[in-house]
């Protein structure tokens, strides 16, 4: 029973390298079909849409773990948040909405109350 790590970790290799290679086609073939014809781009290589993952995954996750949108990071912004939140003043807070209705038309709360009012 304790010697079946080896097992598992050569499938979980295997399995890993099948899926970049499908994925790693898909993508270009995806690319190949759609850019050229769309956006006159090039026509791209199997590596070059590997590269085209991993660099989208930079850019969009970061190099941290392998995290959902509701994972640590936002976890980590909403508490800093609060935290400042807490430490703010009334008229703070207000200052503090009034710049986030300047900027984005609204404040979050506001958004819940009218889809609420909206929905009644």
């Amino acid at each position: 029973m304790k010697h079946r790590w080896p097992l598992r970790i050569a499938r979980f290799l295997v399995f890993a390298a099948v899926a970049l290679v499908v994925v790693g086609f898909v993508v270009m073939l995806l690319w190949n079909a759609i850019v050229p014809d769309l956006f006159k781009g090039p026509i791209i290589t199997y590596w070059q849409a590997v590269g085209l993952l991993l660099l989208s995954h930079i850019f969009l996750k970061g190099w941290g773990r392998w995290h959902s949108s509701n994972g640590w990071r936002y976890d980590r912004w909403r508490h800093r948040l609060d935290e400042k939140w807490e430490a703010m003043s009334p008229e703070e807070r207000e200052h503090y909405r009034e710049r986030l209705r300047q900027r984005w038309g609204c404040y979050p709360d506001e958004q819940k109350e009218s889809k609420a009012q909206t929905q009644t």
